[in-house]
């Protein structure tokens, strides 16, 4: 196309406004953090220090790392929105995309940001945004300004960067005195889940000893959604799938096989089992999305046990569809089918492991296990029935000749304490078949002698035949055989 001759206008966004939409784009604390963290880990930091300031309104949140740190130039195309073309080659280690994250993070929870940086060998340097500022000029200008107190915080250091976060309108409301107990702690709870969000996104690097993460002064243990450390987690085999992308599912271990109670607690995470359940997408060890079956199935209890680990390389966040947040991933439609076959392998196992609360029915020495209730499939319906065979059966059989209260007795109690609620649920679960109705499978010749000899009893005890009829309507299961009552 030939523009030469082509009339032009400049259409320059209004600064204050488009400010205000990068505010707007869903970050939350945890993600927003967590973004300026990939920017010390593409620096090349070995430490980043995470800390919060309790001022009431006046509150500060910083970040601080020992990476390669920046000149003063450096910083001013740093926070130049837009700095870098999301379609540029990058660094496999590089964890930004579209050169928004350090604006758009910041901005989302805060009215002013500032930067100070230092290069090795060089002096500090700093910048700040103001949204106050940029509203009242209406132009895209940067601050030679930095809050009070910070200007030599990175004196110690041959070099690294400070992000101050100050005006943190998103996070708490204005006119906090300090002194407000409520807000400070829905501040430290907030703050709280933030390290919590760090610990699982950076497991990786923290595990691998590449960065160490500190939170006010302590360093942040790793959290592994996959258990690797439990004996009786079950990986499965690595599955490649195209373009360098990887999968690996891991079965965690029942409850029951926990090594412990509190390493049970921990495997829950802060957001509960069935939110963690699915596929968890790294990004160049980074973790993107975590806790997801990406729209292949639904979240349910049964499946609860089952996590699978993506890999994907960084020159295919476009066909991945990463948005600027890094929190959301959709994998291309060619690669669905292949995710969805390994899911329901994983999921297979660990809705087995959910089932047996993870006990083994091994064979023994030629001897097959003996299930008190087993399942019945009749015409794509199915039921639970009393296996007669079972030992306990018979001796109570025996038992009955001599004391059959006793017996009865010992046998309900049984049936109350092992009803197969689990496997139940799962099969109401998927959906695939429909509960068979009480009854259907009985011979109607046995519900009409039970109910024969109800009827004879309740007339001995004194009843007509009215009141006796009306009486047994009211029995569970026999309230359904009405017409089988009235033709006593």
């Amino acid at each position: 196309m030939d523009y030469s001759n082509l009339q032009k206008a400049e259409a320059t966004p209004e600064a204050a406004s488009m400010i205000e939409t990068f505010r707007a784009i869903g970050y939350n604390l945890e993600t927003a953090i967590a973004d300026i963290i990939d920017n010390s880990i593409s620096a090349k930091a070995k430490n980043i220090y995470v800390n919060r300031i309790w001022r009431g309104d006046k509150s500060i949140i910083t970040i601080k790392d020992d990476g390669l740190g920046m000149t003063s130039e450096e910083i001013i195309q740093a926070m130049r929105p837009g700095a870098q073309n999301p379609l540029s080659e990058r660094s496999e280690t590089d964890l930004g995309r579209f050169g928004l994250g350090l604006k758009t993070a910041s901005f989302s929870q805060c009215r002013k940001l500032s930067v100070l940086s230092k290069r090795q060998e060089s002096s500090a340097a700093f910048w700040t945004w103001d949204l106050d500022y940029v509203a009242y000029s209406k132009k895209w200008e940067l601050l030679h300004w930095i809050p009070e107190g910070f200007i030599n915080d990175l004196d110690s250091q041959k070099s690294g960067t400070l992000v101050i976060w100050t005006d943190l309108d998103r996070i708490i409301p204005p006119c906090t005195e300090p002194t407000n107990e409520n807000i400070k702690h829905k501040f430290s709870l907030s703050m709280d889940k933030v390290k919590k969000h760090l610990a699982m996104t950076f497991h990786r690097f923290i595990e691998d000893k590449s960065i160490k993460i500190f939170w006010c002064g302590h360093e942040i243990e790793a959290w592994n959604p996959f258990c690797i450390d439990e004996l009786k987690t079950q990986p499965q085999p690595t599955e490649n799938i195209n373009s360098g992308i990887t999968m690996k599912g891991f079965v965690l271990p029942h409850k029951n096989n926990f090594s412990t109670e509190q390493a049970y607690k921990r495997a829950e995470g802060y957001n509960g089992w069935i939110a963690l359940q699915g596929f968890y997408v790294y990004r160049g060890k980074r973790l993107l999305l975590g806790g997801d079956w990406l729209g292949l199935f639904r979240k349910e209890e049964a499946y609860k046990l089952a996590r699978i680990q993506i890999d994907i390389p960084n020159n295919l966040d476009s066909d991945w569809q990463i948005d600027i947040k890094k929190s959301k991933a959709y994998p291309p439609s060619i690669y669905r089918e292949q995710l969805e076959s390994y899911a329901k392998s994983v999921r297979k196992l660990a809705i087995e492991v959910y089932r047996h609360r993870g006990k083994i029915i091994a064979q023994r020495a030629g001897q097959s296990f003996q299930p008190l209730w087993r399942e019945k499939k009749k015409d794509n319906k199915w039921s639970f029935i009393i296996n007669r065979e079972h030992l306990m059966i018979q001796n109570l059989k025996k038992l009955a000749k001599e004391k059959p209260e006793q017996a009865i007795e010992t046998l309900l109690k049984f049936l109350e304490e092992t009803i197969p609620t689990k496997s139940i649920y799962i099969n109401e679960a998927q959906g695939e078949e429909h509960q068979a109705t009480p009854l259907t499978n009985m011979d109607v010749n046995v519900i009409k002698q039970t109910l024969a000899l109800m009827y004879k009893n309740e007339l001995i005890i004194g009843k007509n035949q009215e009141q006796a009829k009306a009486y047994l309507k009211t029995i569970e299961p026999f309230n359904n055989y009405e017409e089988l009552i009235d033709n006593l």
